[in-house]
Order: structure tokens, then sequence, then C-alpha cells
């Protein structure tokens, strides 16, 4: 049984989870929620690289084999830090899903959404940088998305209205693929897909994302699959939100 420990901002990192048990069915979970400084998405890096070493430090107690940085912006700002800190320590990041939206997109246009974060990350714009001479990439902060999934909100006129705000200008720019580029916006696919119509295609990253645990697992010998199943939840702030979003996983 490998020990696989997962941390996000909050509770979306739950959304690379439920792909990862997809895949991993007989593996020990740890997922720790950081809801006191939710979101990251404009906090400094500084802040953000002290808190993932917090955590880090906290799952490596928990006997954790992998861990999985459930969260873009965390990713962008404090990955490879950690992995010079920790070089024992296999993690695994979130990769911009560019590269699938180029390949995908009929119009040249592809969308992106993502915290202010990821989007002014030099992991994000190199990527973009690969594949901007063959479509156009068009960007737009998810305002307010992280907040509706910490609160549960994922329907109705509140989430219409904040979901639409922010997509809206994404696809009348032409866009026909739109990149979810935080963990939090997969609960909210269904009403992105609805706002978007049968003709754009959404990309969630997270099944890639347990993927790559799984074959990184595999490279460092851990004992996969031999179980039981079991999963921690921790949380900085109100647990109640993190299990509100963990009963939909």
């Amino acid at each position: 049984m490998a020990v696989i420990g997962i941390f996000d901002s909050g509770s979306g990192g739950l959304s690379v989870y439920r792909e990862l048990v997809k895949l991993l069915p007989a593996e020990r979970y740890i997922y720790y929620s950081d809801a006191a400084n939710c979101p990251y998405g404009e906090k400094s890096a500084l802040f953000i690289r002290r808190r993932a070493r917090f955590i880090t430090e906290f799952l490596l107690d928990k006997g954790a084999d992998v861990i999985v940085v459930a969260c873009n912006t965390a990713t962008a700002a404090a990955i490879s830090e950690l992995r010079a800190q920790y070089p024992d320590v296999p993690f695994v990041g979130m990769e911009p899903a560019v590269k699938p939206a180029a390949l995908g997109t009929k119009s040249g246009v592809i969308g992106v959404l993502a915290t202010a974060g990821t989007l002014r990350a030099s992991k994000y714009l190199n990527t973009r940088g690969l594949y901007e001479g063959d479509v156009r990439v068009v960007e737009h902060v998810g305002q307010g998305f992280v907040e509706l999934v910490e609160n549960g909100v994922l329907d109705g006129p509140e989430a219409e209205n904040t979901v639409r705000a922010s997509l809206q200008p994404l696809l009348d720019e032409g866009a026909d693929v739109i990149v979810l580029g935080c963990t939090h916006y997969p609960f909210l696919r269904p009403l992105i897909e609805r706002i978007a119509g049968p003709g754009v295609e959404v990309i969630d990253p997270a099944p890639a994302v347990a993927r790559q645990t799984l074959r990184i697992l595999e490279k460092h010998g851990a004992p996969v699959g031999e179980g039981p199943f079991s999963v921690e939840l921790h949380s900085s702030g109100n647990p109640e939100a993190l299990k509100r979003i963990f009963d939909l996983c």
C-alpha cells in the first residue's frame, strides 16, 4: 500500500484525489486543505512557498511516499523549491493542459481559465509560449470560482452568473477548447459545459496527473495496490467545507 499525500489551498485538490482513487483504489490517502489561507491566487509566491514547506513536513510525518501538489498556483510557486529541498521525495505537480487544447482546437483559439497566480507564473508562460505560434491563447481569471466551490455553491443563479462573467469573454473570442487551470474549477465543470454549449471541449488535467502519480510510484518501487484503502482529511480552516466537497467525490 502506497501512502499518497495531497495538498491544495482548499477543497479543489479533491478533483485530483477522485481521479487518483479511480486509478489507485487500494492506497492510503492523506489530504491537506490549507483552507485558512484559501485562495492562493492572490497570495505572494514567498507566502505560498512557506505554506508548501509546512504542509510537506506534515505529510512526510504522516508517512507519505509521494506528494501531489494538487494546486496550480502552488505548483507554479513552490514545486521547484520543494524538489530541491526534499531531493528524496517524489513530487507531482499540476501541468497547464495547453498542449492537448492546442491539438484539439478546430477554431484555432483556446481559452484558459485560471487564477491570477497561475497565469503570471513562468511555468504556465513557458508552456503557452510553445504553442501560441500555432494557436491563439486567450485567458481569464475565474473570478469567484474558488469561493463558489469552497462554499458548495456549484449551481443556481449565483454560480451561473459568476461563471458566465469569466467564461463568456473566452467564448466571445472564439475559443472552442477551455482549459481548467485550477483544481477547484472541475467541480464547476457541468455548469461550465452547459454555458459553453456542445461545441466547446472542456479539459481537466487531473486524469493526466493521476497517471503521472502511478508512473512515479512504480518507478520508486512503492507497494502499489496492496491495500487496504483509507483516507484522512486535514484542514487548517473549517473542515466542514472540505467534508462537503469530499462527499461529492
